[in-house]
This record gives structure tokens, C-alpha cells and sequence, in this order.
């Protein structure tokens, strides 16, 4: 066989900037399929998004904490939990107000909270005023590690708690009380019930969508932003 002569023209590779190739696509069924599965998702949040976050799950518990920021409303209903239960100690907590803080005689509100209660018939024995330091964001966070640092420095022994918070906002306070508390202190929620907006119809009223795509936010927010 001769061989080759180095003078023979080289082959250089074919440079492709496109090629062929297979993928798979969905069928007009599985497009109808899709958006069909896509709608009964979408109806089952819309219709279900209010029971998982205004949630209520009670617990046996001699101690409830009563944010304070709530309304005169929301205050009344947590004053008809406690007359109908054996509380021995209930627990205001709240950042300061926001406004008018050198003109009220309350300065922040958990005393407003405790006040209101003492008023509608709490004893004022009961009542255990937990100020939360000013902060600018992540105020349940605040209010829940200003609650147990009290815990921390007093003769108390609790095992159990209920948290009474607001409606929607019940999911996002659970689950922060649970992750401040150590895990020997048991919590359960109570939400108040609204009046600003039908629950069952939420998305009917403005009032009803700001709190609802507000919470679910914040929800999904304190979920992956644990501190610790």
C-alpha cells in the first residue's frame, strides 16, 4: 500500500451550529389535562387558603398569650376564651405605638391590650404585661422572643401554652411561637374571627385579598427565613 503523501489535504471537522433532535411535547390532551389539573388547584387554594391560615387548633393549657396589636373586636372574643377556661396567667405582648406614643397613657401594646382586658373583667393578678422592644420588621418574631426571655428569667414553669392571635394571621404566629419556645412548652392557636370580610368569600372584598395575598406572603416568608 503507498503511503500517504504529507502534502495530502488534511480533513478538518464540519463545524454544525444547529443539529436535529428528538423531544417530547404533550398532546392536545395532555394540555386539556394539564390546565383542567391546573383549575382544581387553583379553586381548592382559593377555597381553602382562609381554614389553613386564620387556623385553631386549642391545647389543654394554663397559660394564654394575647398579642396585643389586636382590635377591640378580637380583644372581646380572647375576654370570652378566658371565661370560659382555667387560665391561671394570661400574657400581653406588643411593640410601641406607633403613634401618639407621648400623648396616650399606654406606651406600647401590650399595655393597651392588658388595659382593654382588665376593663372587660380580667384580673389584673392574671395579667402579665410582655413589652417587645421597637422594631422594624419581624415583630411576632420579636414579641414571641421577648415572651420567652420572660420565661427564661422568671420562677414560671410552663408546659403548655395557647396563643390568641387574629384571624389569617394565626398560621405565620404558630408557627414562630413554636420555633422561639423550646420544645418542652407545647403551643397551641386560637384565631379571632373577622368582621372585615366574609371568610368563605374572601376573594369578594377588597379587605378580604390584602389580608389574605398579604399573609400568604408573610407565611411563605417566615417559613424559609427562620433565625434561630
Amino acid at each position: 500500500m503507498p503511503a500517504k503523501s504529507p502534502y495530502q489535504k488534511r480533513k478538518f471537522p464540519k463545524i454544525r451550529f444547529i443539529q436535529r433532535q428528538q423531544m417530547w411535547t404533550l398532546t392536545l390532551q395532555g394540555w386539556v389535562s394539564l390546565f383542567v389539573t391546573a383549575v382544581i388547584l387553583l379553586v381548592f387554594t382559593i377555597t381553602h387558603i382562609h381554614s389553613f391560615l386564620a387556623v385553631t387548633s386549642p391545647i389543654k393549657a394554663d397559660v394564654l398569650v394575647v398579642e396585643g396589636w389586636l382590635t377591640d373586636e378580637a380583644l372581646q372574643q380572647a375576654f370570652s376564651e378566658i371565661s370560659k377556661s382555667s387560665y391561671r396567667q394570661i400574657f400581653t405582648t406588643g411593640i410601641p405605638v406607633e403613634r401618639g406614643y407621648y400623648l396616650a397613657e399606654y406606651k406600647n401594646y401590650a399595655e393597651i391590650a392588658a388595659a382593654t382586658l382588665k376593663k372587660l373583667g380580667v384580673p389584673n393578678e392574671k395579667l402579665v404585661v410582655i413589652a417587645t422592644p421597637d422594631v422594624i420588621k419581624d415583630r411576632t418574631h420579636a414579641s414571641a422572643v421577648a415572651f420567652y426571655q420572660w420565661l427564661s428569667t422568671s420562677n414560671a414553669e410552663f408546659t403548655s401554652i395557647n396563643l390568641f392571635t387574629d384571624d389569617a394571621h394565626a398560621r405565620r404566629s404558630w408557627l414562630i411561637y413554636k420555633r422561639v419556645l423550646p420544645p418542652n412548652i407545647k403551643v397551641g392557636v386560637i384565631a379571632a374571627n373577622t368582621s372585615n370580610y366574609n371568610p368563605t368569600k374572601w376573594w369578594a372584598s377588597s379587605e378580604g385579598v390584602r389580608t389574605i395575598i398579604s399573609e400568604s406572603i408573610a407565611y411563605i416568608y417566615a417559613l424559609f427565613n427562620w433565625k434561630g
